[in-house]
């Protein structure tokens, strides 16, 4: 008969309180901005955007904000309770801005350039202000809107591009054959350039994932594209409403579609860098 304790067959399961269930130790995750979590009582989720000694700021992907208190096991990460700790010491490297940049703290924005930057309409010109804002504002690089492409040639006409004074204008759905394709080329020159995404709306610049979708619907044709999206995604809101929902899933560029970060990044250099004809 195997004798009590450290015997041959190990310690009686039987001795203690079998019947209280092991606890688990609770993972701690440092604070970090963007790091996505749910409040224990799940009824909260949002990526951190502030901390301080005592409490953290989420946003959720409407814009959404609340501040929570810092306690044991009082966060969520992947369905996993975790305690929330402020870092032990800086992160190593430059800061980076939403576009990927090196960010310039506390930077005051440079005085406007002559050139600018036009988009279509104000939806893409809040999602170039929100991962390119920083840049352009260090840059001072001034954005403005459309409002459809059909002006474009007179708009080009009054600004006058020429030698320091640039004009960038980023289009929606340049492909080839497109009534956008045939206007970019009357207007493109020396000191204008015109670059474009696929998309038929910048709304399909955003990653599906980051919206939460598996993928952007096919609109028939005849159907308006925003009206139409909004109805196969089930969402039961107006299109503005939609639009606030997909800027507040943007965090950083990584959110958005390669065929749309690569011509702002081209824009953005043309018209911020020289030109051998240009003033330096």
């Amino acid at each position: 008969m195997a004798t009590k304790g450290n015997g041959r067959y190990g310690r009686d399961v039987l001795a203690g309180d079998w019947r209280r269930p092991v606890r688990k130790a609770i993972r701690e995750v440092p604070l970090e901005r963007d790091l996505v979590v749910e409040d224990a009582d799940e009824a909260f989720c949002g990526a951190v955007v502030a901390w301080d000694r005592a409490a953290v700021t989420l946003e959720d992907r409407h814009g959404r904000r609340r501040v929570f208190d810092l306690a044991p096991a009082g966060f969520l990460v992947d369905g996993e309770p975790v305690t929330l700790v402020r870092p032990s010491a800086s992160p190593r490297g430059p800061l980076r801005s939403a576009s990927g940049s090196v960010a310039v703290p506390d930077a005051r924005a440079r005085t406007a350039r002559e050139s600018r930057i036009y988009v279509e309409g104000a939806h893409d010109a809040e999602l170039v202000e929100k991962v390119w804002g920083h840049d352009l504002r260090v840059e001072g690089v001034a954005v403005e809107f459309l409002e459809g492409i059909d002006d474009l040639p007179s708009i080009v006409a009054d600004f006058s591009p020429g030698p320091g004074r640039r004009l960038g204008v980023l289009v929606d759905h340049l492909v080839p054959g497109s009534k956008e394709t045939r206007i970019a080329e009357r207007v493109r020159g020396e000191h204008v350039l015109v670059v474009g995404h696929p998309y038929v709306d910048v709304w399909q610049a955003v990653r599906p994932d980051a919206v939460g979708v598996r993928a952007w619907p096919e609109v028939p044709r005849g159907v308006p594209w925003k009206e139409g999206i909004v109805r196969a995604l089930g969402w039961r809101m107006e299109t503005g409403e939609a639009w606030r929902r997909i800027l507040g899933s943007v965090r950083t560029y990584a959110d958005l579609e390669p065929a749309l970060l690569g011509r702002v990044e081209e824009l953005i250099d043309f018209v911020t860098g020289p030109h051998p004809d240009e003033p330096r």
